[in-house]
């Protein structure tokens, strides 16, 4: 009987040995399948930062290349606004220009134009010259007075004198050729508008002889329009967008 109970008990303690070893391997089995389960969602996680990464990366230089085409356009949009207030401001100069000289510009002795981007007084010749001369006549000494007075007292203003001819060659012992006429003229008209008031620091002479029509030749009305003296209005480029730019360019070669 004795015996029995003792073997009874051993069995028992087996039983619940093997009992035990079981339910520890399957709350390690358990554990395992945890720890795999949060090493897939870490795993899923890492994955989803890189992805989120990339995403900020891509946003960043998005936001990065969306703030250069901001600063692009923006500084286009100021450029047009300087143009345009340019242009508003050499308009408002040319409608100035164009009442000063109205009255003469109604007698036809002068006009006002815009050339080539410049505004230009032009005088015919056969109103300040006699033919083939370079030597103001008493009407063109007055209308050069006269033109004279209106343009010392625009502030800041400077002028280039142009003489011009027709195509008509001259050949004489003070003038080879229309070169040396449109020059002389030029010179004479600049020393009237100095002596008439005019700063010398304010004008200069050019000559273009028969280079530089604005009419055709092949008409007397033609070449009477291209015997002229200009007044060329010299643009002042520090005004002009982008003026600093390319004076820094310039100054850095």
């Amino acid at each position: 009987m004795r015996a029995y109970v003792i073997a009874a008990a051993a069995l028992s303690l087996a039983l619940s040995a093997c009992v035990s070893k079981s339910k520890h391997q399957t709350e390690m089995d358990s554990l395992k399948a945890e720890i795999q389960k949060e090493k897939t969602e870490v795993q899923s996680l890492n994955a989803e930062k890189a992805k989120l990464q990339d995403t900020l990366i891509a946003s960043a230089k998005d936001r990065g290349q969306l703030k250069t085409s901001l600063d692009e356009m923006k500084k286009a949009m100021a450029e047009m606004r300087e143009r345009q207030a340019e242009q508003r401001k050499r308009l408002k100069e040319f409608e100035d220009l164009t009442a000063r000289f109205k009255k003469l510009a109604d007698t036809g002795a002068l006009t006002v134009q815009i050339i080539d981007g410049k505004m230009v007084v032009s005088l015919g010749s056969d109103v300040l010259f006699g033919s083939g001369s370079a030597k103001l006549s008493a009407a063109g000494m007055e209308a050069i007075k006269e033109v004279t007075n209106q343009l010392k007292n625009i502030p800041d203003k400077r002028y280039q004198i142009e003489g011009h001819t027709d195509n008509v060659p001259i050949a004489t012992a003070v003038f080879p050729s229309n070169w040396e006429l449109a020059s002389a003229r030029a010179l004479n008209v600049t020393r009237a508008m100095i002596d008439a008031g005019m700063p010398a620091n304010r004008v200069s002479a050019a000559s273009y002889g028969d280079t530089s029509p604005v009419k055709p030749n092949d008409t007397p009305e033609g070449k009477a329009a291209n015997r002229r003296i200009a007044i060329v209005v010299v643009p002042d480029l520090s005004t002009m967008p982008g003026y600093d730019e390319l004076n820094k360019m310039g100054s850095s070669n």
